[in-house]
C-alpha cells in the first residue's frame, strides 16, 4: 500500500507540524523509510511530523493527488504547517505550496524545482518522463515548480554544492525566479552531497532545525 502517512508527535503541545515528503525520483523502489530518520529530531525539537507515503510509478497524476489529499488532511491543529521534501519530494512540496492544502512554508532539500531543465541533464536516468509518461512541455506547467512561481508561502532551499544526484543549480535557479517574481524564496549552500541535507547527524540538519525554530510559534 503506497497512500498512507505517519503520525509522531512531541512532548508538550507541538510547534507545528512538519509534514516531511521523501524523495527517490518518483520512483516506487524508494519509499517512506527515507523519512523516517528525520523523525526522532524533529519531535524532540517540538514538531509534530506527518511522515506521508505515495503512489509511485503509476502516473503523475496518482502521486500529485495523493501528495495533495495526505497534507490536506494532516491532523493537528497548528498554525505553523511546513512542508520539508527532499529531491523529488522538494518537488511536491513545492507543487504542494501552489495548492489550497495549509500549507505555511516550504524547506526544500536537493529539490528537483525545475522540471524541463532536471528533463534536459538526464537526472535520475530519465526520471521526468518517466513521471510525467512523456518529456515536460507547455501542458505542464501546473506541475513545474519553477513555472508556478511566485508562491503565496515562503521557500526556504537548502542545497549541497556537490551534489551529483540534483545538481544546486536547481535550487540556484528557482531562488533566483521566485525573488524576480516578486516571491519570499532564499537559498543556503552547504559542504556535501545529495543526502548530506536528509542526515540527521550533518550540519546541514543542524541548520534546517534552526530554520524551523525560528518560524515555529
Amino acid at each position: 500500500m503506497a497512500q498512507f502517512a505517519e503520525l509522531s508527535l512531541p512532548d508538550g503541545d507541538p510547534r507545528g507540524v512538519a509534514v516531511i515528503v521523501h524523495g527517490g525520483f518518483w520512483k516506487p523502489e524508494y519509499g517512506i523509510e527515507l523519512a523516517r530518520p528525520l523523525v526522532p529530531s524533529l519531535t524532540a525539537a517540538g514538531w509534530a511530523t506527518w511522515a506521508i507515503e505515495y503512489r509511485r510509478g503509476t502516473g503523475a497524476a496518482d502521486t500529485l493527488a495523493d501528495v495533495r489529499a495526505a497534507i490536506a488532511a494532516q491532523p493537528v491543529d497548528a498554525g505553523r504547517v511546513v512542508a520539508l521534501g527532499h529531491s523529488a519530494g522538494g518537488h511536491l512540496a513545492a507543487w504542494a505550496a501552489s495548492q489550497d492544502v495549509g500549507l505555511t512554508q516550504v524547506i526544500a532539500q536537493a529539490a528537483v524545482l525545475d522540471l524541463v531543465a532536471a528533463h534536459d541533464a538526464g537526472l535520475g536516468g530519465g526520471a521526468v518522463e518517466r513521471f510525467l509518461g512523456h518529456p515536460p512541455g507547455d501542458a505542464d506547467t501546473g506541475v513545474d515548480p519553477i513555472r508556478r512561481l511566485p508562491l503565496a508561502v515562503p521557500v526556504w532551499c537548502i542545497h549541497a554544492r556537490d551534489d551529483e544526484n540534483v545538481p544546486i543549480s536547481q535550487s540556484r535557479s528557482y531562488v533566483e525566479a521566485a525573488q524576480a517574481a516578486g516571491g519570499d524564496a532564499e537559498l543556503v549552500e552547504v559542504d556535501g552531497d545529495h543526502f548530506t541535507v536528509i542526515d540527521p547527524e550533518s550540519d546541514a540538519w543542524v541548520m534546517t532545525l534552526g530554520r524551523l525554530e525560528s518560524i515555529g510559534p
